[in-house]
C-alpha cells in the first residue's frame, strides 16, 4: 500500500547557507546600529556650536528712535530719525536715519509762531509743542516711546529773549511734556543753543551724509583721492589716515555762519577759544580718529533778510541827508532792485525805486560787511573776526540762501561758477521790472514766492559779497556747492545736534552684545555638558549591545569560516514503500502487539 504522505525537509540552523544568510544580516543589523548610535552621538555635538541666531538677529535688526524739535524764529518743526542697533565695533557711529511714512516722505510737521512769542505768556508753549508731538509719535511702535530721546532746542529767536522769558519757557515744556508723553526729556533736553552750537551740528550733519566719518582709505564719487584723504598728523610717520571733511556756509535771514575743520597744530593754536570747537563723536574718549577741531563762528544781522533792513536804513540816512539840504522828500534810488521796480517799506514812510545796477549794488554793499574794523589777529572776515587760512583745496557746501539764491530764480543749484551766476544775477536786475513781473505771473520762476523775486537781485549780490568779500574765496574757487538736499536727504543741523547728542549710546548697544554674547556661551556650555553626559550614557548602551551580539554570535556557531561536509542521505532514502511496510510490521511485533 502506497502513501501519498508529503515530505518535509528541516535545514539545521547552522548549516553552511543558513549560516552565511544570517551573517550577512546580522552584518546589516550592526552597520545600522552604528549608523543610528553616531547620529544620536553628533547631531547633539553639532548643536552645541551654533548661536542663538533668533536672539541675535532680534537685536541687530532692533530700531532705535530720537526726536529733535527745532525751535526757530518764524516756528518750530519736529524731525523723527531712527537707526538699528550698533554695530558693537567701538570705532563706528550709529547709522542714523530720517524716519519717512509709508509714502516714502520725512516724518515733519512744522507749526507757527516760534517759541519766542511766548514771551508774556510760558505756560501756553507746552501747548504749542504738543501738536507736534502728538504728529510724531503716531510714527514710533507705542513700546519704543519709553526709549526714545526727545531733544527741545531753540535758536534765535529765543536768544533774544532775557534769561529770565528762556528759563519759564523751557520750564513750562519740560514740566508738561514729560507728563503727557513718555519720551526720555530729562532737564538738560531743553535748551537754547547757540551759534556755535548750531554751526557745529551743521557741520556734523552735512559730513555724516557724505560718510566723511567713516575712515576707509577709498576714496568715492568723482573726486579724487587727494580730496577725500587726510592724514590725522602733519608728519609723515603717521599711519593714521582719514577722509577729508568738507566745510559749511549757511545764510539764514538773520544771520549766517561758517564752520571747517582746521588741521594745522599751529593755525589750532592761534584760533581763540570762542573760535574753536574741539569734540569727539566716539563713544570713548580714547577714539582720536572721530576728534575733530572745527572753526566756527556765527554773524548776527550778517543774514539776508537782516541785511535787507541794515540797506534800507542806510540808504534811508543817505537819502534824508541830502532831502534836508534840498528840502524835498524824493523816492529813493536803489540799485539793488529791478530796473523800474517801485517798493515802499513797512508803512509806506519810505518808497524806494530800483536802478537795476547790479555792479553798482555789491560796491554798495562792501560797508555793510564791517571790513575795515581793525582786525585784533589777522586774518579776519566780517565784522573784523579771526578767520584761520582756509585751504582751497577743500569743498565747502552752502545752504538756505547760497540755494534759494542760485536756485529758485536762476535754477543754478549745485557747483557754483562765480562767472555765471555773476552774468546770471547782472543780466535779471538790468531788465526792466515789468517785464519780469509778466513772467512772474506766466508762473516760469515756479520754486520763488514773490518776496523771493522782488528782492532777487539784492540777495544775490549779497550773498557773493559775503563769500568772496567777506570770508574771502576768490572769484576761481569752484568748489561749493549749494544745496538742500544731500544724497536725497534734507540735511540740518538737528541731525547733527542727534549725533552729538547720542554719540554715547554705541556703549550700550556693545555691552548688550556682549552681554548676549556671555549668555550664549554659558548656553553653550550647558549644552555640552548635557550633550556630553547623553553621549557617554549612548555610547555605553552600543558597547553593551555590540558586545551581546558578538557572545550571541559566538555561542550560535552559525557562521563558520570553512566548508562544511557533503550532507549524507538517510538509509530511509533508498526503501522502497514495501521495505518500509515490512519494517513497520516488524517494530510493531516486537513491541508485543498482535496482527
Amino acid at each position: 500500500m502506497k502513501s501519498n504522505m508529503a515530505r518535509i525537509y528541516f535545514n539545521c540552523p547552522c548549516s553552511t547557507t543558513n549560516g552565511n544568510n544570517l551573517y550577512t544580516m546580522w552584518r546589516w543589523i550592526i552597520f545600522a546600529l552604528v549608523f543610528v548610535a553616531g547620529l544620536v552621538i553628533l547631531i547633539p555635538w553639532s548643536n552645541i556650536f551654533k548661536i542663538s541666531e533668533s536672539e541675535t538677529k532680534e537685536n541687530l535688526h532692533e530700531l532705535h528712535y530720537g526726536i529733535v524739535i527745532d525751535c526757530g524764529s518764524s516756528g518750530s518743526r519736529i524731525f523723527v530719525y531712527y537707526w538699528p542697533t550698533h554695530s558693537g565695533n567701538p570705532k563706528d557711529l550709529l547709522n542714523i536715519q530720517q524716519l519717512v511714512d509709508d509714502s516714502g516722505n520725512a516724518v515733519v510737521k512744522k507749526v507757527s509762531p516760534g517759541l519766542s512769542s511766548f514771551e508774556n505768556n510760558p505756560d501756553a508753549a507746552s501747548d504749542h509743542i504738543k501738536e507736534l508731538l502728538l504728529y510724531a509719535q503716531q510714527y514710533i511702535p507705542e513700546k519704543k516711546h519709553v526709549e526714545t530721546s526727545l531733544y527741545v532746542m531753540a535758536t534765535a529767536g529765543m536768544r533774544m529773549l532775557s534769561q529770565s522769558a528762556q528759563q519759564a519757557i523751557l520750564q513750562d515744556l519740560q514740566r508738561d511734556i514729560t507728563k503727557e508723553f513718555n519720551f526720555i526729556a530729562t532737564d538738560n533736553h531743553f535748551e537754547v543753543i547757540s551759534g556755535k552750537q548750531e554751526g557745529v551740528y551743521a557741520w556734523i550733519a552735512i559730513n555724516y551724509v557724505l560718510d566723511r566719518f567713516s575712515h576707509s582709505p577709498t576714496a568715492f564719487g568723482s573726486e579724487s583721492a587727494t580730496d577725500n584723504m587726510l592724514h590725522s598728523a602733519e608728519d609723515s610717520s603717521s599711519k593714521h589716515t582719514r577722509k577729508r571733511t568738507v566745510g559749511i556756509i549757511d545764510m539764514g535771514g538773520g544771520s549766517v555762519q561758517i564752520a571747517f575743520e582746521v588741521t594745522s597744530p599751529r593755525h589750532i593754536k592761534e584760533i581763540p577759544p570762542s573760535l574753536l570747537s574741539e569734540f569727539n563723536l566716539g563713544c570713548e574718549d580714547s577714539d582720536e580718529d572721530h576728534t575733530y577741531n572745527v572753526y566756527v563762528t556765527t554773524f548776527l544781522g550778517f543774514g539776508a533778510n537782516s541785511a535787507r533792513d541794515r540797506y534800507e536804513h542806510m540808504l534811508v540816512e543817505q537819502s534824508s541827508t541830502r532831502e534836508s539840504l534840498n528840502g524835498k522828500q524824493k523816492a529813493i534810488k536803489d540799485v539793488c532792485l529791478p530796473a523800474g521796480m517801485k517798493y515802499e517799506e513797512g508803512d509806506g514812510q519810505h518808497k524806494f525805486i530800483g536802478q537795476g545796477d547790479y555792479e553798482a549794488c555789491k560796491s554798495a554793499l562792501e560797508p555793510l560787511m564791517n571790513l575795515t574794523i581793525p582786525c585784533n589777529q589777522s586774518p579776519c572776515s566780517l565784522n573784523g573776526i579771526h578767520q584761520p587760512h582756509i585751504d582751497l583745496s577743500s569743498l565747502f557746501y552752502g545752504f538756505s540762501e547760497f540755494w534759494y539764491s542760485t536756485e529758485d530764480v536762476f535754477r543754478m543749484g549745485g557747483r557754483y561758477s562765480y562767472k555765471e551766476f555773476h552774468e546770471k544775477a547782472k543780466e535779471f536786475c538790468s531788465t526792466n521790472w515789468n517785464i519780469l513781473e509778466e513772467r512772474y505771473k506766466k508762473k516760469l520762476y515756479p520754486k520763488a514766492d514773490d518776496h523771493r523775486f522782488r528782492f532777487q537781485c539784492f540777495k544775490s549780490a549779497w550773498m557773493t559779497q559775503v563769500f568772496h568779500k567777506g570770508f574771502s574765496f576768490p572769484s576761481d574757487y569752484e568748489k561749493l556747492t549749494s544745496a538742500q538736499l544731500v544724497n536725497g536727504k534734507d540735511v540740518g543741523w538737528t541731525l547733527g545736534a542727534l549725533i552729538y547728542k547720542t554719540r554715547f549710546l554705541p556703549l550700550r548697544d556693545i555691552e548688550r552684545l556682549k552681554e548676549i554674547q556671555l549668555n550664549q556661551m554659558s548656553l553653550q556650555k550647558q549644552k555640552a555638558s548635557r550633550t556630553l553626559d547623553t553621549s557617554f550614557l549612548l555610547i555605553g548602551c552600543f558597547i553593551v549591545v555590540l558586545a551581546a551580539i558578538f557572545v550571541y554570535m559566538k555561542w550560535l556557531k552559525c557562521c563558520p569560516r570553512t566548508a562544511d561536509l557533503p550532507r549524507v542521505p538517510s538509509m530511509s532514502y533508498f526503501m522502497t514503500e514495501q521495505d518500509q511496510m515490512e519494517q513497520g510490521i516488524q517494530y510493531v511485533k516486537s513491541q508485543g502487539y498482535v496482527l
